[in-house]
């Protein structure tokens, strides 16, 4: 039986030999096929974190945890160590400023200056906005989690337990645009199953870190709506590797799948709002050793 990352590495593979080459939005350029699945059981607690290279789960779900909270600004992020999401006010900070900051210098402004953070450290309303805050038409806000688990409690079979993050009307104001924008769930068996649509794919660095995070916001759905995990269905549009990720994506390549890790909740928090990084235990894991490689802003 092959290991179920095969299909990650069968996907790489498979961009690399017949992906069209593309002058993308960055500038970098990509490798990019058009519309991909893979499928991850989770009934084990196996759990799809990457074993071909070291992948920094915890970073991943601390992400999770952000979005949850509907934050849009980077600093309680680098208050929690977490950086991926530095580059964009970053480049906006500079390119509006002409001050040619470097990063850490930057991180530790937006730390140390409250209102420095306010200003520059926002977003938009990216992800947290919409899930959690979603202003319909009449000045309403709408938290999409929070319904989808009264539905998921009440009416398990519906075909509507969806949420999802593209508002047209305020893509603009986004720092980025939702990548992983629609999220669907499934109920069968007592089990919680999602499928993940991702309109736009970086499978070297945005993947392995999307497969983390979902299956964790998976385990606390599944918890809060008294169900067991299910399956993890992931669907890429634009699946594609950047022109400067080839080498990295070569080295991964040549490595041999290792046992998945599993996933644990230590506990049973009181609502999807009390989770936290202290709540999720993977044990088993032994990667292949990390593959640095630079995010395209």
């Amino acid at each position: 039986m092959r290991h179920p990352e095969e299909q990650y590495l069968d996907l790489m593979r498979a961009v690399i030999e017949r992906g069209d080459k593309r002058v993308d939005r960055t500038g970098v350029g990509t490798l990019s096929l058009f519309g991909a699945m893979a499928r991850f059981d989770l009934r084990d607690h196996k759990v799809p974190i990457l074993t071909t290279k070291r992948v920094y789960w915890k970073t991943a779900v601390k992400e999770m945890l952000w979005f949850l909270t509907g934050g849009t600004n980077i600093r309680p992020l680098l208050q929690d160590n977490v950086r991926i999401w530095s580059d964009w006010p970053l480049a906006r900070y500079r390119k509006e400023t002409g001050d040619a900051i470097s990063q850490k210098d930057f991180e530790q402004r937006v730390l140390g200056d409250a209102e420095f953070a306010a200003r520059w450290g926002e977003l938009g309303p990216v992800y947290g906005k919409q899930w959690r805050r979603w202003v319909g038409p009449d000045g309403r806000e709408h938290d999409q989690i929070a319904d989808l688990i009264d539905l998921l409690r009440e009416n398990p079979t519906s075909r509507r337990m969806i949420f999802h993050a593209w508002n047209v009307a305020e893509l603009d104001g986004m720092a980025l645009p939702p990548c992983h924008m629609v999220y669907q769930f499934h109920v069968a068996d007592g089990r919680l199953s999602c499928l993940m649509f991702q309109r736009s794919a970086d499978l070297l660095l945005g993947v392995p870190f999307n497969f983390a995070g979902t299956v964790a916001l998976q385990m606390m759905l599944a918890q809060q709506a008294g169900l067991e995990p299910g399956e993890f269905v992931w669907m890429g549009g634009d699946v594609h590797l950047y022109l400067n990720h080839l080498d990295q994506a070569e080295e991964q390549l040549s490595r041999d799948p290792r046992p998945w890790p599993t996933m644990r909740l230590t506990r049973h928090a009181a609502s999807i709002d009390d989770y936290r990084i202290e709540d999720f235990e993977v044990s088993g894991y032994e990667p292949h050793a990390a593959i640095a490689a630079d995010v395209a802003v």
